[in-house]
């Protein structure tokens, strides 16, 4: 490994790339310390201490900015929103579906409107924010100049965070979006560990402080090693073309075959999920609403993960069922409008390759469907595993840490994918790849 990397930054290229990429993450880690002016930092941590069992995963993907109260705070959840909605309206919309398939600068176009659109979420998550922050003294002054300072910061820093990911996929070593979520998760694992070492460990006798650090370590590298699977299994679909005649000589012929991946969508579904299902939590909790006993109340518990697999109120754990729906529906809706199999049997047709067994055309379209179906099914199955292993245990034996199954699942997922990235530039220079050392 040490020599692969030596050899890695002797390419020019590549070595610019990784040096950018990690300057751009020193810049992201002192934003998330710069404090927002205008906001009590300590009454504001008082205030999240209270509310903390709603609000961990959000901290962890902020990488402690919104605990913190930093010009980060809102971190990139705002670009996650939005492409969100994009992606919905891109099927609802023809003209939005019509600017997706032309090209890159269909592309382009649509990546230009999610960044209009995420400032402008983030202006509203960031007003949403300073109004809760003023109704509940949280201010240090309450006059307009200090609310319109706040939330100028709070979106700025949403903003600049966009402009480092996207420097990061073009500059950088790619996967900006999702690295800047990396830097940020990995950032918290310390003070996760901490707290295992400190509610399990610390205190125990040797033979219990020893069996409860074996079964952490377990279950960790036990659920890293199942993500490390999940991400690399594909299915090999076979596919023959046949032979030419040009001039004299005949071509083609060769046989080749479609990579479909079980984990088509990566990270994409677990992120959308607990997104939305924490939304609605953290503005509760910022406007004071649901803290009584009534309906209201009952369904944000619900939606707090944190409340899910408790034997003391079973109740909630539907919330955990909703939260498995969601990511069966993202699986399968990102898997759909990244892949079309349509256009891939019609493509394959078009250059005269068939999948042995299957007429060209309907036929294999419809087979590809039925294959990619079962495949995505097994990969939202094994995301599910990954996300509710963690829960499970933090339900039932109060081990309350933000680095859970859904940050397991984003940090391997695309470790792996970007040293796959980096193998491939490497491999074009004639180098061995990261991965095969």
């Amino acid at each position: 490994m040490l020599q692969t990397l030596r050899n890695a930054f002797k390419i020019k290229d590549i070595r610019d790339r990784i040096i950018f990429t990690f300057l751009m993450l020193i810049v992201i880690r002192i934003g998330s310390q710069l404090p927002v002016p205008g906001v009590n930092g300590e009454v504001f941590r008082n205030w999240f201490a209270s509310q903390a069992a709603g609000l961990d995963f959000f901290n962890a993907i902020t990488g402690g900015s919104f605990l913190s109260m930093s010009v980060f705070a809102l971190n990139i959840t705002p670009y996650i929103t939005s492409s969100i909605i994009m992606q919905l309206l891109t099927i609802a919309i023809p003209a939005l579906e019509e600017m997706q398939k032309d090209g890159e600068d269909g592309r382009k176009k649509i990546a230009e409107i999610t960044r209009y659109l995420t400032v402008g979420l983030a202006l509203f998550e960031s007003s949403a924010m300073t109004y809760g922050f003023w109704r509940s003294g949280y201010l240090l002054e309450k006059n307009w100049v200090n609310v319109v300072m706040v939330i100028t910061a709070l979106t700025a820093g949403s903003a600049v965070l966009m402009w480092i990911g996207e420097r990061i996929t073009e500059k950088g070593i790619g996967n900006g979006i999702s690295i800047v979520l990396v830097i940020n998760i990995i950032s918290r694992i310390p003070a996760d560990m901490g707290a295992l070492w400190d509610q399990f460990v610390a205190g125990n006798s040797f033979f219990k402080a020893f069996i409860a650090g074996i079964i952490i370590l377990a279950i960790i590298v036990g659920m890293v090693i199942f993500v490390i699977i999940l991400q690399g299994a594909e299915r090999k679909i076979p596919v023959q073309y046949s032979k030419k005649m040009q001039g004299r000589k005949q071509v083609g012929g060769q046989q080749t075959h479609i990579p479909l991946k079980v984990n088509t969508s990566g990270v994409i579904p677990v992120i959308f999920a607990q997104s939305l299902m924490q939304t609605p939590v953290i503005l509760a909790s910022l406007f004071g609403w649901g803290n009584g006993t009534g309906v209201g109340s009952k369904i944000l518990k619900g939606l707090s993960q944190e409340n899910w697999c408790n034997p003391e109120e079973p109740i909630y754990t539907v919330g955990l069922v909703v939260y498995i729906l969601l990511i069966f529906g993202f699986a399968i809706f990102y898997t759909q409008i990244s892949f079309n199999p349509l256009e891939i049997a019609n493509n394959m047709k078009k250059a005269g390759g068939f999948i042995p067994g299957m007429r060209p055309g309907k036929t294999t379209s419809d087979y590809l469907n039925q294959v990619l179906n079962y495949i995505v099914f097994i990969g939202a199955v094994g995301l599910t595993i990954v996300a509710v292993v963690p829960i499970f245990f933090n339900g039932v034996f109060g081990a309350s840490v933000s680095f859970a199954g859904t940050s397991i699942i984003i940090v391997v997922g695309v470790i792996v994918e970007t040293l796959k990235q980096i193998e491939s530039k490497m491999r074009v220079r004639n180098y061995k790849g990261f991965l095969n050392d």
